[in-house]
């Protein structure tokens, strides 16, 4: 019965993971179509960046404003191998390979000063990165373990703006988040798992972060374009005893977001 119990995942494991799966689905259908949307989104910008008139001309004398996000991201690792891991079997070189995943988040900002303010963007990302693992001797393969995760993204940063030129403004950003993976297999058994086994990681990581963006002041609203790069401070590994751990020193995370905002 103790062992029926570690197997059996919780309902809301269960919930998550169906939600997982429908996003990188609807992006593996839509990818052909993203580039598409991207470049018509740009040319609706540019086309009301090129008119006289001068949009939300009282947006900058505002002291709070609030916004939604929409992101696509590209979560990778940083591995830091341990010294001696040729040694391990016949394991010869480790990578990763990043993986596309989807963001939707809050935008809310604080005006400090005429050019500088608090931006904080509470957002759920949805995200998959993979390890491969590349093994030479008598037989030469790769072994690629995946990891899934559901973020809740809480960044805190500070914005610097330009001056604005009638109806567009440039930006850079720089500051800090926390992020809780809701999909985090740290506690999942792995004793019966042999080679089935998952490289395990810690649900909480802290992370720095820089980018910058364009936006630009349409007649109802405010759309903007931001690239993004966040990198993890903390090491996620869950050491365990397989070949897949005990050759990594640290495992670390980076995530690239391009974000599309839209506030009022």
């Amino acid at each position: 019965m103790t062992g029926n119990k570690n197997l059996t995942e919780p309902l809301s494991t269960n919930m998550l993971n169906r939600v997982h799966s429908f996003f990188f689905t609807l992006l593996k259908r839509k990818h052909r179509y993203k580039y598409a949307l991207v470049s018509l989104i740009l040319l609706f910008s540019l086309e009301a960046k090129s008119q006289e008139t001068i949009n939300l001309p009282a947006y900058t004398h505002q002291y709070l404003h609030f916004g939604f996000i929409i992101g696509i991201d590209w979560a990778n690792f940083v591995i830091d191998p341990k010294p001696n891991f040729p040694k391990f079997d016949t394991l010869r070189t480790i990578r990763s390979a990043p993986q596309t995943g989807f963001a939707l988040g809050i935008v809310s900002e604080i005006k400090l000063t005429k050019y500088l303010k608090i931006r904080f963007v509470p957002a759920l990302a949805f995200s998959d990165r993979e390890l491969e693992y590349y093994f030479q001797g008598v037989d030469t393969f790769t072994v690629t373990k995946q990891t899934q995760s559901v973020f809740l993204n809480f960044p805190v940063d500070i914005k610097l703006i330009s001056k604005r030129l009638k109806n567009f403004e440039a930006y850079v950003i720089g500051g800090g988040e926390f992020a809780r993976d809701l999909f985090s297999q740290k506690n999942v058994n792995q004793q019966l798992a042999g080679v089935n086994a998952t490289v395990r990681l810690l649900p909480n990581d802290w992370y720095y972060e820089a980018g910058g963006g364009l936006e630009f002041y349409l007649p109802y609203f405010k759309f903007g374009i931001e690239l993004k790069i966040s990198q993890g401070i903390k090491n996620l590994l869950v050491p365990d005893n397989t070949i897949y751990t005990e050759s990594i020193e640290t495992l670390k995370s980076k995530i690239y977001l391009l974000s599309f905002t839209f506030e009022g």
